[in-house]
């Protein structure tokens, strides 16, 4: 049985947590997976689906943040201009980007011609890390029938670590994985969530912290040390909170506090990318309405819930890993394996 970390007597931050500790204690967000598993292929797709509206029709409030742009994200332009989000978010491997982008307008142009909704463009939003380690990547195996299948098989309380986009991840020299992990925040009376889900696939080994303690003495002797910061994160940052896009843009910043405190530098190599989406405002092209903001001064506790969800997420995606050994028999090592497991 997988564990998330947790389990093992860790737990990070002051805020409560969400009632699963997922991005999908967020209201109405629902996030699913497609894994290929064989020994060459090592790798797969995980879709969030943000509400459960069709989202071209009722779109939402969203952001976008590039710490370092070492990646291959398709959609950030349109959402840094406009600041609504209008597709599922499609995570997976570096070299299925289109793949999965295609996939995307087939879904969202069914889910249109289902609802009378005309669509003549669109903006899907596919993010990716490269898992060529244990993947061989370049025969591009995730398409439109996996991408399908991740969405029929969506729900709220979904697998973390070696799964979907996860599946060949490596991150801190470990295997990585997704993870998530959720916040609740009260302000001016009302409780929010702030949800997080990672694609984690970065890290020097040296630098590993794990809840305020350094380990990357202890694992230098155990795994073949990654010896630089690379390979990228996806951070996806969801909340019920009316916020603006500018609002919500500040607040998905505060995820590279949580990767920091993970031991990342956010290094030349690696894509830091950090999307985001709000539940809170609804555009539909037949209201016409003004979007409700929190005040300025009431986020900070919303930025360190940010920060502390995403540290745990991080965290989560290493402790649900399974050790895998894929293409060329290269193996990446479990933390459970390596250290959890004696706790």
């Amino acid at each position: 049985m997988k564990k998330r970390i947790r389990d093992y007597g860790i737990r990070i931050g002051d805020h409560p947590a969400g009632a699963l500790n997922k991005l999908t204690d967020v209201p109405g967000v629902r996030v699913g997976h497609y894994t290929v598993d064989t020994e060459e292929h090592k790798t797969g797709v995980t879709v969030i689906l943000p509400c459960e509206e069709n989202i071209f029709a009722s779109r939402l409030t969203a952001a976008a943040f590039v710490h370092n742009g070492f990646g291959k994200t398709a959609g950030i332009p349109q959402i840094e201009e406009l600041g609504t989000l209008e597709s599922p978010i499609a995570l997976t491997n570096t070299l299925n980007v289109g793949k999965v982008h295609d996939a995307l307008v087939d879904y969202m142009v069914e889910q249109c011609e289902r609802d009378g909704v005309e669509l003549t463009s669109m903006n899907p939003v596919v993010g990716e890390c490269n898992d060529a380690s244990l993947n061989k990547i370049t025969e591009r195996v995730i398409g439109i029938p996996e991408v399908r299948a991740a969405i029929d098989g969506a729900c709220r309380d979904f697998e973390e670590g070696d799964v979907g986009a996860g599946k060949g991840t490596t991150c801190f020299g470990m295997k990585g994985g997704i993870g998530s992990a959720s916040r609740l925040v009260e302000l001016d009376g009302k409780t929010y969530v702030v949800g997080v889900l990672v694609q984690s696939n970065f890290g020097k080994t040296k630098h590993f912290v794990l809840d305020g303690k350094p380990m990357g003495e202890l694992l230098s002797g155990k795994i073949e040390e990654a010896r630089k910061d690379e390979g990228s994160i996806m951070m996806v940052v969801g909340t019920d909170l009316p916020v603006s896009d500018r609002q919500l843009k500040r607040i998905i910043r505060r995820a590279g506090v949580g990767l920091s405190r993970c031991g990342s530098f956010m290094g030349h190599g690696s894509g830091d990318i950090m999307l985001g989406f709000s539940t809170g405002n609804v555009y539909r092209k037949e209201e016409d309405r003004a979007a409700a903001v929190m005040n300025e001064a009431m986020l900070d506790d919303v930025f360190e819930a940010a920060a502390e969800a995403t540290e745990e997420a991080v965290l989560n995606s290493l402790a649900a890993a399974h050790t895998v050994t894929g293409y060329k028999g290269n193996t990446r090592y479990s933390l459970t394996d390596l250290y959890l497991k004696d706790l």
